[in-house]
């Protein structure tokens, strides 16, 4: 499938002034960040096509899956020219692999989405969506654990060692921005009934790809005039809205690692990436 478009500053616009108020404003002619061709190209699934949770039971690329529930799992995406404001550019998503599953929650199906970024015929970037389409939720949820302890004063710090560190928190009203300026309908981002009740979260989950944009926005605030060659971003965890977590980087001579930590450290996602100078 393929769809064009010009990237005018408006979409990014308007997610600086939401997420990354201390980046440039954007301009006609000057490169993206890396991961902001993630706000371009939002979803156009017809309203009749949507599955219950609001996510596209129809794209025109994957095949019809008999399963109500679908999630993102991460990304794996290549940067090989830089975008730039202003220029028009083709957007080729195709299927990658297609694979089922049997697991403890039911039947599994983890779908890829391969999409490239063109421009005058040239691939700028490449990027795998993994999507992981699941079995409904029972009808009574599953009973939330509760939080553990904080852990002690003294305790080791499990980040101890690494090389920057940022805080973030997103509200309610940040979720429904980034929700209008990629089309996704999905339920679980606006809807605290279905998150609670159906989903049995206990509150809004950020969205996967939105998590990434941040993680790439933490990447380029500490890349020292290095540039981003690929990223590897997992999620691993529910992110809940109006809760503080971190990122938080390490440098190696291999690239950076990233983790995403809650703020009793749990594991929210993780990342991989490498640069070149």
């Amino acid at each position: 499938m393929e769809r064009e478009e010009r990237l005018e500053a408006g979409p990014a616009s308007w997610y600086r002034s939401t997420f990354a108020t201390g980046m440039p404003e954007p301009v006609v002619g000057e490169e993206l960040p890396a991961g902001w061709e993630g706000v371009y190209f939002p979803f156009t699934t017809p309203f009749a096509q949507l599955r219950e949770d609001g996510s596209p039971a129809e794209d025109g690329v994957l095949p019809t899956i008999d399963l109500p529930r679908r999630m993102y799992a991460g990304e794996d995406t290549e940067f090989l020219r830089p975008l730039r404001y202003g220029e028009p550019v083709t957007q080729r998503t195709s299927l990658g692999s297609l694979v089922e599953k049997q697991g403890r929650a039911g039947r599994l199906v983890f779908a890829d989405l391969v999409r490239e970024f063109v421009v005058d015929g040239e691939v700028a970037v490449r990027s795998t969506w993994h999507d992981v389409f699941l079995e409904a939720q029972p009808a009574v949820p599953t009973p939330r654990v509760p939080a553990p302890a904080p852990a002690p004063e003294d305790a080791a710090d499990p980040d101890e060692g690494a090389d920057w560190s940022e805080r973030r928190s997103l509200d309610s009203r940040q979720l429904f921005r980034f929700s209008a300026v990629t089309g996704n309908t999905h339920r679980i981002h606006y809807d605290r009934r279905w998150a609670r009740d159906v989903e049995g979260l206990d509150d809004l989950l950020v969205h996967g790809p939105l998590t990434r944009i941040l993680v790439l926005d933490a990447l380029a605030a500490h890349a020292d005039g290095r540039r981003l060659v690929s990223v590897r971003f997992r999620a691993k965890a529910p992110v809940l809205v109006d809760t503080t977590f971190r990122i938080v980087g390490t440098d190696d001579a291999a690239g950076t690692s990233v983790v995403v930590r809650a703020a009793d450290g749990t594991v929210l996602a993780s990342a991989d990436a490498a640069w070149r100078p």
